[in-house]
């Protein structure tokens, strides 16, 4: 048997020397190769991605979406508080003020006028979803679409926004299921 002696910091084995079979490593290389076997009939993890669609948990986070309201307006202010939480320094902004004619058609003065959100530094944390006082933005269920250009991977704010549920009905509810139904989760 082995004998493992404990001292401050280093532990000292008492290894016995092997013996024959031990030396043939015959044993061993039966068990790797029982190993190998039972995971040879095993069902493939693989998954052959657009044809199928693997299952994902009710916590997952995906593709960004920044919201409307039912009549069609921005719901970010630009107020900066998912910029300032997201702790890879993903998301950038700029805000503008509205005209005083365009005024009467939005209730909030301030909107974002860049929205941009870097997909290669974004860790899917949930923490900008979770600072926005506005409901205005979301990770969806959606898997991230993948590019082959970097600047592929950096969504603007027409990218993620929700169609407008005036001139897009249709659309307008598709997208509003997928919120409320993240919501219920």
């Amino acid at each position: 048997m082995n004998q493992i002696q404990y001292t401050n910091r280093a532990k000292a084995v008492d290894r016995r020397p092997l013996n024959f079979i031990e030396r043939l490593y015959l044993w061993n290389i039966f068990i790797g190769m029982f190993i190998t076997i039972k995971h040879f009939f095993k069902k493939k993890p693989t998954v052959q991605y657009p044809e199928q669609v693997r299952e994902v948990g009710t916590a997952y986070r995906g593709l960004h979406i920044l919201n409307r309201d039912e009549e069609g307006r921005e719901r970010c202010t630009a107020c900066g508080l998912c910029a300032v939480a997201c702790p890879a320094e993903a998301i950038s902004m700029e805000a503008a003020e509205r005209l005083d004619d365009e005024e009467h058609l939005y209730r909030e003065e301030k909107y974002a006028a860049k929205y941009e959100i870097n997909m290669l530094r974004c860790i899917f944390c949930g923490l900008c979803e979770d600072a926005c006082p506005k409901d205005a933005i979301y990770l969806s269920h959606t898997f991230t679409p993948t590019n082959y250009h970097r600047k592929g991977l950096i969504y603007k704010k027409e990218d993620m926004l929700i169609p407008n549920p005036k001139t897009q009905p249709e659309e307008y509810a598709k997208a509003k299921g997928l919120i409320d139904d993240k919501k219920k989760k």
